[in-house]
């Protein structure tokens, strides 16, 4: 099976959350550089529209593939990825890595309260977790001064929610600039994990509609989801692209 399966210019890396963790660890541990990436349909259609942003997607060390949308488009090509690996269950999975190994984390992004009560949320849950800063999102995401005041507190994992494309430039300007660390962009994970927004029910997890629970809970992501007919229909270009050739 193909280690690395290609949608629409965007090479996802072909593994199972676990086994994502688990390099991740390694990276970690040995205290590797990493860039990682979770992607789904509108990041995909973005950096097909955004040469700058797709340059930057290939500089990640990581792609994951972050939302049912991909796995499904990768069957319709005829190729296969293995599972779905939500951004969300990534970050909890470093999170409890970080908790066993005491690691330092910093988190960025999000409303000022939200950022707070995240804080609050891992301290309770992961005790052993060296929380080495945080910062809300409403800043020059430009300023060098932010990268600079990061990198000296050490840190071994960098969460970042700012949304995407935000995140990802902010990243790879500080990745450039650091010695070592795991640098995710998580979105709105830190909504989440605050508790200022419920994740889907399980059985809406399971049946992978949670951007139908999200769009009758959010109405104006409809804008955001309006990008999916043009993916569904640039795959249905790629496949008939490759039968042809």
């Amino acid at each position: 099976m193909e280690t690395k399966v290609t949608i629409l210019g965007v090479p996802f890396d072909n593994i199972t959350q676990e086994d994502f963790l688990k390099a991740l660890y390694d990276r970690l541990v040995n205290k590797q550089k990493t860039f990682l990436v979770t992607a789904n349909p509108e990041i995909v259609m973005y950096a097909r529209d955004n040469e700058d942003y797709y340059q930057l997607l290939l500089q990640a060390d990581y792609i994951a593939p972050d939302g049912i949308g991909i796995v499904k488009a990768a069957r319709t090509l005829g190729k296969t990825i293995k599972e779905r690996v939500p951004g969300y269950e990534l970050m909890l999975g470093l999170l409890e890595i970080a908790n066993i190994e005491k690691q330092n984390v910093y988190f960025i992004g999000a409303q000022e309260d939200t950022i707070e009560l995240t804080v609050s949320e891992v301290e309770r849950r992961w005790p052993n977790i060296n929380i080495v800063g945080y910062h809300h999102g409403y800043f020059n995401h430009a300023d060098p001064k932010m990268i600079e005041k990061v990198k000296n507190t050490d840190p071994d994992l960098i969460f970042v929610a700012f949304g995407f494309p935000r995140q990802e430039k902010w990243i790879s300007n500080y990745l450039s600039q650091a010695s070592h660390g795991i640098a995710v962009g998580v979105g709105g994970s830190f909504d989440v994990l605050s508790g200022k927004t419920k994740r889907a029910p399980s059985l809406v997890q399971t049946l992978h509609v949670e951007w139908l629970y999200r769009l009758i809970r959010q109405p104006s992501r409809y804008k955001r989801m309006a990008v999916l007919p043009r993916f569904i229909k640039q795959i249905y270009k790629q496949k008939k692209k490759e039968r042809n050739q």
